[in-house]
C-alpha cells in the first residue's frame, strides 16, 4: 500500500518536475554567461592594470609633457566618451554583447598602436583615442550586461563579483609591470602589446556568450526629466574624477618622481584595499541603497582633496608623499562606487530599454566636462600651484554630496 502511494505521489509530482528542469537549465545557462563575463573581467583587468600603471610615466618620459600639456592631452583622450551616446546608438542593432566585442577590438588596436606605431606625439594621440573609444564603448555596456545576468535583488552583489574578478586581474597586471620593469627590462612598448593581447582575449570570451540573451535594441537618445539627477551626478562625478585621474598621478610623478615599479606597488595596495571595498560597496548598495553609498563616497573625497592640497604645506616632504600616496590609494579604491550610479538608473528606469542609453548618456555628459576640466586644472597648476587644483576638486566633491543626498529611489 505504501509503495502504491509513493508511486502515485511520483506521478502527481511529475509535471512539477518537468517544469523545474527547464528552469534549472535556464539558470545554468545564465550562470554560464555570467562565468564567461567574469573571465572578460579578468582579461580587461590585466590590460587595464598595465595601462593605468605605465601610461602617465609613458607621457612624461617619452614626450616630456608639462602639467598644462598633460591637461590638454585629456581633450582628445576623452572625446570618445563625449561621443559614446551616438556611437552606442549606431551599434545598438548588434546588441550589448556584440557591441562590447567591437569595443574590445578597438581597445586592443589602440594598445597595439601605442606600443608599435607611436613614434610621434600626433600618432600617439590617434592611437590613444582608438583605445579610449574601445574602453568607453565597453564601460556602460558592461554594467548593462552584468545586470541582464542578475536579478533586481542582487544587482549590487553580482556587479560587485564582476568588479572583484576585475580587481584580482588588475593585481596581476600590476605585477607584470613591477617584475617586468624591475627585473626583465620591460619597456612601455612591450607593456602596451601585452595589454593589447588581453583586450582581444576579452573580445573572444564575449563572443562565446549567447547573444540571444542580449537582443539588439533600437536604441534612441533617451533624455528624460525623470533621470535629471543621474545626469547631474554624472557631470559632477566626471569633473571630480577627471581632476584625480589627470593630476593625482602627475603630482606623484612630477613633484615626487615616482617611477612605474613604484606605481605598480601603489596599484597593488589599491587592489588589496579594493578587495574589501568592492565587496562591501556591492552589499551596501543592496542593503543601504545608492543614496547612502554615494553620499559616503562624497564625504571621503572631500577629505582626500584636502589631503592632496595641504599635506606638503603642513608636513615634512617624506611624510607628505606618504599622505598623498594614501590619498591616491583611497581614491582609486573607491572607483567601484560607480556601479551605485548604474544600479540607481536600473531602479528608476521607466522601462528596461532606457537603462543602457541612459548610462551611455551619463557617460557622454561625464566626458563633456571631463574634456575641459583638465585644461583648466593645468592652467591653475601653472599659475598658482597644484594644491589649488585639489581645492577646486574639494568644492566639486561638496556639490557631489549635495546631489547624492537628493537620491530617493523609493519615490522615483
Amino acid at each position: 500500500m505504501e509503495e502504491r502511494n509513493v508511486n502515485i505521489s511520483k506521478i502527481k509530482n511529475k509535471p512539477a518536475l518537468l517544469e523545474f528542469i527547464p528552469k534549472l537549465q535556464r539558470k545554468f545557462n545564465n550562470d554560464r554567461d555570467f562565468k564567461l563575463f567574469l573571465i572578460v573581467g579578468l582579461c580587461t583587468g590585466i590590460a587595464g592594470g598595465i595601462n593605468s600603471t605605465i601610461f602617465n610615466n609613458f607621457l612624461s618620459d617619452v614626450y616630456n609633457l608639462s602639467a598644462s600639456g598633460r591637461g590638454i592631452v585629456e581633450f582628445p583622450r576623452e572625446l570618445p566618451g563625449v561621443l559614446i551616446v551616438v556611437i552606442l546608438a549606431i551599434l545598438s542593432f548588434l546588441g550589448d554583447v556584440r557591441a562590447a566585442v567591437i569595443g574590445m577590438i578597438f581597445a586592443s588596436l589602440g594598445m597595439l598602436g601605442l606600443g608599435l606605431f607611436s613614434p610621434t606625439f600626433a600618432g600617439m594621440l590617434i592611437w590613444m583615442m582608438v583605445l579610449n573609444l574601445g574602453t568607453h564603448i565597453f564601460m556602460p555596456l558592461s554594467a548593462g550586461i552584468g545586470m541582464d545576468l542578475s536579478q533586481k535583488e542582487n544587482y549590487g552583489v553580482r556587479l560587485g563579483r564582476f568588479s572583484a574578478f576585475n580587481l584580482f586581474a588588475t593585481i596581476f597586471g600590476y605585477s607584470i609591470v613591477w617584475f617586468g620593469f624591475k627585473y626583465f627590462g620591460l619597456t612601455y612598448q612591450i607593456g602596451f602589446v601585452i595589454a593589447s593581447f588581453f583586450y582581444i582575449l576579452a573580445a573572444c570570451f564575449l563572443g562565446l556568450m549567447d547573444p540571444k540573451k542580449h537582443k539588439s535594441k533600437k536604441r534612441k537618445f533617451v533624455f528624460r526629466k525623470e533621470y535629471y539627477l543621474y545626469y547631474c551626478l554624472s557631470v559632477v562625478n566626471g569633473a571630480r574624477k577627471q581632476i584625480f585621474l589627470t593630476f593625482a598621478p602627475w603630482v606623484l610623478i612630477q613633484i615626487y618622481h615616482i617611477d612605474p615599479p613604484t606605481f605598480a606597488i601603489l596599484g597593488l595596495i589599491v587592489a588589496l584595499v579594493s578587495i574589501l571595498t568592492r565587496t562591501m560597496v556591492g552589499k551596501a548598495i543592496d542593503l543601504k541603497g545608492e543614496r547612502y553609498v554615494l553620499s559616503l563616497e562624497a564625504m571621503v573625497l572631500i577629505v582626500i582633496c584636502l589631503g592632496y592640497s595641504f599635506a606638503a604645506d603642513l608636513l615634512p616632504r617624506g611624510i607628505a608623499v606618504i599622505i598623498i600616496a594614501a590619498c591616491y590609494i583611497i581614491d582609486n579604491s573607491l572607483s567601484v562606487v560607480e556601479m551605485a550610479r548604474s544600479t540607481y538608473v536600473k531602479k528608476i528606469a521607466i522601462c528596461p530599454e532606457d537603462v543602457t542609453p541612459t548610462l551611455s548618456a551619463g557617460t557622454s555628459f561625464d566626458h563633456v566636462i571631463a574634456m575641459s576640466i583638465p585644461f583648466l586644472g593645468g592652467l591653475l597648476w601653472a599659475t598658482v600651484g597644484y594644491k589649488y587644483v585639489f581645492i577646486f576638486a574639494a568644492l566639486i566633491a561638496c556639490l557631489n554630496l549635495f546631489l547624492s543626498l537628493k537620491i530617493n529611489v523609493e519615490n522615483s
